[in-house]
């Protein structure tokens, strides 16, 4: 399946970025990223027009790129600046650059038409510079899996019990209800276990011995962004569910970035309303969720083997598909959409539809 290609893709940290040029894929794109001296990072199409080597095989020369194979240079917008030899340079002496931006110590690119890249479009939510949470980036998980499954595992609570048995989840939510939400923009899906033992998660970080309440929102936003709010408080606070930030509360964010349709990218940070400051603390959690993603990394990867092989039947579909059934089509429709442009209501019209 094509990609979504108007849509901001994370494609790392800020502090992945510097002077040197980094060499990546996303969406079947190579791309080379470097920070110039203005302090911006600029993102390149990765081949040089004349031979196709690599840019990133080159060198920077002060804000340029010269390719390593004959000289010829490319500034931060693309254009070719330099072909050794010669003074006059040809039209099609340019790669492709494409908009970057950089929010929150997280660097995002624009895949599609430039002249729609707005800066509202790129993922943002309040808590990231509010004060009363500590924000931390975490790794970036390499699956060898397509994105639109990884996706759809972040909207699905109901594979918690089962995959992260020890880690994020236990045997009491496996037949709590699952709420899903599909009017609005975001899909959600959500949960409550009440009055349960907490998981191994809570009892090493939160320090809860006794049953909890605890809680799972799963937010999917569109192309492939999902955020995770999970928690817990003493069952004997009884939290109501808009009260969540009275209890441990955590936001796993996952931005996931299609490489290939075999290979993606899920670079995760989290926020959290405790433990702030202390980087211990978030050495710790970063240890247990390295634990938790390697196992949903080992259930998408077999998944995605399974597909690539002939399949005598249809796969089935269960009442907890729901949300990944209408992400599935949102994807589709949005794929479809871009594939065409809609010139609008004709003005002096020859064709006229009367059903």
């Amino acid at each position: 399946m094509p990609f979504v290609r108007n849509a901001w893709y994370v494609a790392g940290w800020s502090r992945d970025f510097g002077a040197e040029m980094v060499a990546l894929t996303m969406l079947a794109q190579n791309l080379v990223l470097y920070r110039a001296s203005d302090g911006h990072i600029y993102a390149l199409e990765d081949r040089c027009p004349h031979r196709l080597l690599p840019l990133s095989k080159g060198k920077r020369i002060g804000d340029t790129i010269q390719c390593g194979y004959h000289g010829m240079t490319f500034g931060t917008d693309g254009r070719c600046v330099r072909v050794p030899g010669q003074s006059n340079l040809p039209k099609s002496a340019y790669v492709d650059s494409f908009p970057v931006l950089e929010r929150h110590g997280i660097v995002f690119v624009w895949m599609g038409d430039p002249d729609k890249a707005d800066p509202e479009l790129a993922f943002d939510m309040p808590e990231l510079g509010q004060d009363g949470w500590h924000l931390h980036h975490g790794d970036k998980l390499h699956i060898r899996a397509n994105y639109l499954n990884v996706a759809e595992n972040l909207v699905d609570p109901a594979h918690v019990s089962f995959v992260h048995p020890t880690t994020l989840g236990n045997a009491a939510s496996e037949n709590v209800p699952v709420h899903v939400k599909t009017s609005g923009e975001v899909i959600v899906a959500w949960r409550w276990i009440r009055d349960a033992e907490p998981i191994g998660f809570f009892k090493k970080f939160g320090g809860f011995d006794g049953n909890v309440d605890r809680w799972h929102y799963y937010y999917l936003h569109m192309p492939s962004t999902a955020v995770i709010d999970f928690g817990s408080a003493d069952a004997k606070l009884a939290l109501p569910e808009d009260q969540r930030d009275n209890g441990v509360r955590i936001f796993a964010l996952h931005f996931v970035t299609p490489v290939t349709e075999d290979y993606t990218i899920d670079h995760w940070l989290h926020l959290r309303n405790t433990a702030l400051g202390d980087e211990s603390a978030s050495d710790q959690m970063d240890a247990m969720f390295r634990v938790a993603f390697a196992e949903d990394k080992a259930i998408l990867e077999a998944v995605h083997q399974e597909e690539q092989r002939p399949q005598k039947r249809k796969p089935i579909r269960i009442a907890i598909d729901k949300a990944p059934n209408v992400y599935r089509k949102r994807i589709r429709d949005t794929i479809e959409a871009e594939a065409t442009d809609d010139l609008g209501e004709p003005v002096s019209p020859v064709f006229v539809q009367h059903d």
